[in-house]
């Protein structure tokens, strides 16, 4: 037995070339000794652990897989807001993106940037963010909604490409994807087959749930990997990092060298690409091999390698402009419409669906696919009765795609949007939009408010986990209560009572004082959470974040303080808010000035909804200097992303902006500013750099 300080020493040694094994071996994929060896090791080690418990350290080898299971998953915020691609399917699509960001970047310093690609391919798994500090693995956590994520770190753990301590140690945050083999989901398939359990129908379906598992021991037995591909948070200087012998990278191309000299399993299959037919090149390349590997790809990523153009570029309210997702043609198959049905969603548009004889596609069945519109189904000539061909847009919405017309025997029947609404008789009127280049759009609404099905559409809306998350109040229940008359508007929810629902099937004691307690718990809400619950038409979970912090920069404690706010803001101040465009900043104003959504307004307020103070608005200092206040930002700063040092300028009660006006108070120019710094010193507004402005959040 060894004494404790000869424990320490050989432990400590034990780590680091365990550590190593697994490095060559699940990253550089050069194991440079036998499973027989690393596992004696491994042994080794957790016997001197087990001795001395005290020398067991949170990224010991020994810690990938442990504790017990979970009763559920912790919500987690992300350090940093996690965005969504926008995709394309075809070139045309790619040169409208180029263009579209070539417009944007005419008005800045990079006017005559030649466009320079990142490309890389698009893993078809499950995005996980992990956050480290000082080098250490502290948590591993799911996408989930872009700012809240469930807390998966006991998983992330199992997986061993992912290292628990880093090689330099910094504190920072990573973004990559989560995969399964194809060849891990044979072996998993026949174990489930074997035990009479279903098996899974693809890889990406088994990796995420793997992921999602309460019990480490089952994530860890089904052999997890991953690939990181983006620097998402750096808290560290680019002194202290030159310290560490590393630079910040600068581009894209960088950046992942930068993972890989930090120990992350980066994919080699990237490319720098100097335009896009040389992307289009790397696009027919991939979309041969992509089959040949051992994991899915669904496409590919393009960056534009430059992070300080991306940085210039920015976000729309829900994706990067700078990227983008080339995907590749989804897997098609054939199948008979048998039928068409309508459905009612909550802003009373008409929606056709078709009946579908079930077939598999992209590894699930499908009877059910969208037509979107009478348009649409005139376009393409869809029957009832047409032999279909299928297939998954983006792998994840199925969609027909054209009609095998030589198929046809004569029966097929035409579809015809009804004038009556099918579910109150309502009458029906397709929508007129006042426009230059056309006079109506293809949707067609029921007039009838008060209809049931818009109505219910609307209260699953507004009790939908991104709205008031009010477990338990799922479709068939709202259907169940509105049929029996407890609830005909969004406001009744909050009257209820367990007498009201003691009575009804599927409720007992217990299940009533659930939902009574669901109900009563979920009336503090986020504010930007209740104003998606709304429904606003065009007003999505981004839009609505970009509303609160751009415009409600006061306290808003309840639903009814939001009409003295918002009745008074026009369409033009929203449209200067980056994200928001001209149909959303319309549909915002308009819903607002109604008089039916003042009053449900005033009775949620009355009901006790209230909004959460957990974002620091409420608690601005009044004479903080930049209270009241509108900044632009212009260059580089180093210890703050832009998004970051904006964050903060709206806790502070400042409004950032994105040009330079009379109007503007402050310029808080980084490294390199561009054209906003000369136009600042010609208006005389003040310029702060970023030494002052750090004094001034202090």
């Amino acid at each position: 037995m060894l004494k404790f300080e000869a424990a320490e020493k050989r432990a400590e040694k034990l780590r680091k070339v365990v550590d190593d094994y697994r490095y060559r071996y699940h990253v550089l994929d050069d194991p440079t000794v036998t499973d027989e060896i690393y596992d004696s090791l491994m042994s080794e080690l957790r016997q001197i652990e087990k001795q001395y418990p005290k020398l067991k350290t949170l990224d010991s080898p020994t810690q990938r897989v442990g504790g017990k299971p979970l009763e559920k998953f912790k919500k987690v915020a992300h350090r940093t807001r996690q965005w969504s691609l926008d995709d394309a399917f075809d070139l045309e699509e790619m040169k409208d993106w180029e263009e579209r960001n070539r417009r944007i970047l005419e008005k800045t310093k990079y006017e005559k940037y030649h466009f320079e690609y990142a490309v890389e391919i698009k893993i078809d798994g499950l995005k996980i963010v992990l956050d480290y500090e000082n080098g250490l693995l502290v948590r591993g956590a799911t996408r989930g909604d872009g700012r809240i994520g469930e807390d998966v770190t006991e998983n992330i753990k199992t997986i061993h490409s992912v290292p628990l301590r880093l090689k330099k140690p910094l504190t920072l945050s990573v973004v990559g994807e989560s995969w399964l083999s194809n060849k891990e989901l044979g072996r998993i398939n026949k174990e489930r087959q074997a035990s009479g359990l279903p098996q899974f129908a693809n890889s990406r379906n088994a990796g995420a749930g793997s992921i999602r598992q309460l019990d480490p021991k089952v994530a860890a037995s089904r052999k997890l990997d991953s690939f990181i591909y983006d620097l998402d948070f750096i808290q560290n200087t680019k002194d202290e990092i030159k310290e560490q012998g590393m630079q910040l990278p600068q581009t894209q191309i960088e950046e992942l060298k930068f993972l890989e000299d930090l120990g992350f399993q980066v994919n080699k299959n990237y490319r720098l690409c100097v335009s896009l037919k040389e992307v289009q090149a790397v696009y027919e390349e991939w979309s041969v091999k992509r089959n040949r590997q051992n994991y899915g790809v669904d496409g590919l990523v393009v960056k534009i390698n430059s992070i300080e153009v991306q940085e210039t570029l920015g976000h729309t309210g829900k994706s990067p402009r700078y990227a983008i997702a080339w995907k590749f043609p989804a897997e098609r198959a054939t199948t008979v419409v048998e039928g068409i049905k309508v459905q009612i969603g909550r802003t009373g548009v008409l929606t056709p669906v078709a009946v579908l004889r079930p077939v598999r596609v992209a590894g699930s069945m499908v009877s059910r696919a969208t037509l979107h519109n009478e348009d649409e189904i005139n376009k393409k000539d869809i029957r009832i009765g047409d032999t279909v061909v299928l297939q998954k847009a983006g792998d994840v919405i199925p969609e027909v795609v054209e009609v095998i017309k030589k198929l046809r025997t004569g029966r097929e029947k035409k579809f015809k949007m009804p004038s009556e609404c099918p579910i109150c008789g309502g009458p029906v009127e397709r929508e007129k939009i006042i426009d230059k280049k056309k006079n109506q759009s293809s949707a067609h609404y029921c007039k009838n408010p008060k209809c049931f099905a818009i109505e219910k559409e609307r209260i699953i809306h507004f009790v939908s986990r991104k709205g008031f998350d009010i477990e338990g109040l799922g479709e068939k229940i709202v259907e169940q209560l509105m049929n029996e008359g407890l609830i005909s508007k969004v406001s009744d929810i909050f009257e209820l009572t367990k007498g009201d629902l003691e009575p009804l099937e599927r409720f007992a004691e217990k299940s009533s004082d659930n939902l009574i307690k669901a109900i009563e718990n979920s009336k503090k809400i986020a504010l930007e959470k209740f104003l998606f619950a709304l429904g606003i038409r065009h007003l999505g979970e981004e839009g609505a974040v970009l509303i609160k912090k751009e415009v409600l920069v006061k306290q808003i404690s309840n639903p009814q303080e939001l009409v003295g706010v918002l009745e008074r803001i026009k369409t033009n101040d929203l449209l200067e808010i980056n994200g928001v465009g001209e149909k959303m900043a319309e549909s915002i104003v308009g819903w607002f000035k109604d008089e039916d959504n003042k009053k449900l307004l005033k009775k949620l307020s009355e009901s006790g909804v209230v909004f959460k103070r957990n974002d620091g608005i409420g608690k601005i200092n009044k004479n903080s200097p930049f209270f009241g206040k509108t900044v632009v930002l212009t260059g580089s700063l180093e210890k703050y992303s832009r998004d970051e040092a904006k964050d903060i300028i709206r806790k502070m009660g400042g409004k950032p902006a994105s040009s330079v006006s009379a109007k503007t108070d402050f310029l808080l120019a980084g490294e390199d500013p561009g054209s906003k710094y000369d136009k600042a010193k010609e208006l005389g507004v003040r310029i702060i750099d970023e030494k002052e402005f750090l004094k001034m959040i202090k």
